[in-house]
């Protein structure tokens, strides 16, 4: 639950971020258009074109073109890597570099504000990428489900789903070469291998049943099924849920961490 305190480090966070929003939302707004088009325009006019034709690229992706199965995994995959990003070297920041965190502590804010005000931060910045995002989805015509918006909620808890648990390992590193390791055989290989480019089904079978248990698969699937306006009630329970645990636990594991290291 947000505290004043914890809205003053949100307020302290945005001040930072006065400085470099315009950069950001440049890229925010370049990266789908460029996805999509190399990859859903160009690369899907080649799958399309492939053996069997667009019918039978079609039945494999589920009965709709590369651009529209893309896309809502891009989604996800968008918001898994904003979360990456806001919850690693900005955290070490606070508590080794610039130490702000430290600062912070010396006023009545505690650290469970720290954790409650990045998250609310990082909550804004995953709410404005998401929206840009799914806005050029639709200009792209990949969003075509009356459910489709719900996609948007759905790349943000995916992105929380990263954000608490990678707080958590960021708060215990003592340096950041940890997160190369993080990067190069976490984040990387999930948006390569969790059904962002491909179905999951189409993995070696020994794979498959670990893709299905990342939180970037439920949350690509989750975003693909609402853009697409397949999703089930049933489905989209089960995801949810998946995800708000990971998120959950990973706010418990990162609570720990962070007061075990700003308290040393």
């Amino acid at each position: 639950m947000a505290t004043p305190a914890s809205i003053r480090v949100l307020e302290h966070e945005l001040l930072k971020y006065r400085r470099a929003f315009r950069g950001t939302l440049v890229s925010s707004f370049l990266n789908p258009v460029l996805y999509l088009a190399a990859m859903g325009v160009g690369l899907g006019g080649y799958v399309a074109a492939g053996k069997g034709g667009a019918a039978a690229s079609a039945a494999l992706l589920g009965g709709v073109s590369y651009l529209a199965f893309l896309a809502p995994g891009l989604l996800a995959s968008t918001a898994m890597q904003t979360a990456a990003g806001e919850s690693t070297f900005p955290i070490m920041g606070g508590i080794l570099w610039d130490r702000t965190f430290l600062g912070m502590l010396a006023t009545p804010i505690r650290v469970v504000d720290i954790l409650i005000g990045k998250l609310l931060y990082i909550c804004l910045r995953l709410t404005l990428v998401t929206c840009i995002f799914f806005g050029v989805m639709v200009v792209f015509g990949a969003a075509t489900g009356p459910q489709a918006f719900l996609a948007i909620p759905a790349a943000i808890l995916t992105g929380l789903a990263f954000v608490t648990p990678i707080i958590g390992y960021s708060a215990s590193q003592k340096d950041p070469s940890g997160f190369n390791g993080l990067f190069r055989f976490g984040v990387i290989p999930l948006f390569l291998f969790s059904g962002t480019f491909f179905p999951v089904s189409q993995l070696p079978g020994f794979l498959q049943p670990v893709a299905f248990v990342t939180p970037l698969w439920h949350g690509v699937d989750l975003c693909r099924t609402l853009a697409l306006g397949t999703a089930t009630p049933i489905g989209v329970l089960i995801h949810v849920a998946y995800l708000v645990g990971v998120a959950a636990l990973g706010l418990v594991l990162a609570s720990i961490a962070l007061r075990r290291r700003l308290r040393q």
